[in-house]
Formats: C-alpha cells, sequence, structure tokens
C-alpha cells in the first residue's frame, strides 16, 4: 500500500501492510513481550510497537464487507523498516514507539473510513499512547 525511501544510498524502506488476521497473528497471548523491546498500547483492538516495527489491529463491520455484520472483518496493519540505512535501528525509545504507531493509526484510520468501518473500527481520531500491561503481566 505504501512504500517510504529515503534519498541517501542504500535505500531505507518502510513498508505498510494490511492482511486479515487471525487470534494467532496477536501478540497479547500471555507472553511478556517486553523483555524482548515490544510494547503494547491502549489502541484498536491491539497495538504495539518496537524499533523496527509497530503493528495495529482492529475490527470492522461495514456494509462494504460481506458477513461483517454477523463477525466483524479482522483488519491488521503493519509498519515494518528494511534494513537500516547506517546498520542500525533508531534506540527503543517511547518517542521511536509513538512515531511509528502515529504513521500506522494514520494510514490505518484512512483505510477504516474508506471502508465504512462502523465507529472506525474502535480506533480514536488521535493515536493512543496509554501503555498497557501484557495479559499474565503484573
Amino acid at each position: 500500500m505504501c512504500e517510504v525511501t529515503a534519498a541517501a544510498s542504500p535505500k531505507n524502506k518502510i513498508r505498510i501492510n494490511f492482511w486479515l488476521y487471525e487470534r494467532m497473528d496477536l501478540y497479547d497471548d500471555g507472553t511478556k513481550w517486553t523483555a524482548d523491546g515490544r510494547h503494547l498500547y491502549g489502541m484498536g483492538r491491539e497495538a504495539h510497537s518496537d524499533n523496527k516495527s509497530a503493528y495495529l489491529f482492529v475490527a470492522c463491520t461495514s456494509p462494504r464487507l460481506k458477513g461483517s455484520d454477523k463477525q466483524p472483518t479482522p483488519i491488521g496493519s503493519e509498519l515494518r523498516f528494511d534494513e537500516s540505512v547506517k546498520g542500525a535501528y533508531p534506540p527503543n525509545t517511547p518517542a521511536t514507539r509513538e512515531a511509528y504507531l502515529t504513521v500506522l493509526h494514520s494510514v490505518t484510520l484512512a483505510v477504516v473510513k474508506k471502508l465504512g468501518c462502523e465507529g472506525d473500527a474502535g480506533l480514536p481520531a488521535t493515536p493512543v499512547f496509554t501503555e498497557k500491561k501484557w495479559r499474565g503481566e503484573q
């Protein structure tokens, strides 16, 4: 759907992908991903990010999506960087994770609006950066 490249060589690519996710695609399964640098946020069905990628999962009910009135259509989106131009990713800081989620939220919100998802598939008008605990985490 979207590809952004830097003017520097070799080119650094940012990919944004969408797919119909399955339950096993969700991260909040009881594993403590924070130890791997991944942080969970209170946005959509599930949102998480680290310094290499961000994911946002929503559920859409729309007349444009057959059967979604009985079971909402699960839409997953991912923002992912190819190998960094300088050979290293930026630091895994709140600012980095929030920047990734800001871009992914914006594109995902545009998609759910275009699809006519009821209530924008639960996405707020602006991104939410409140961190949540992973399932089973105290």
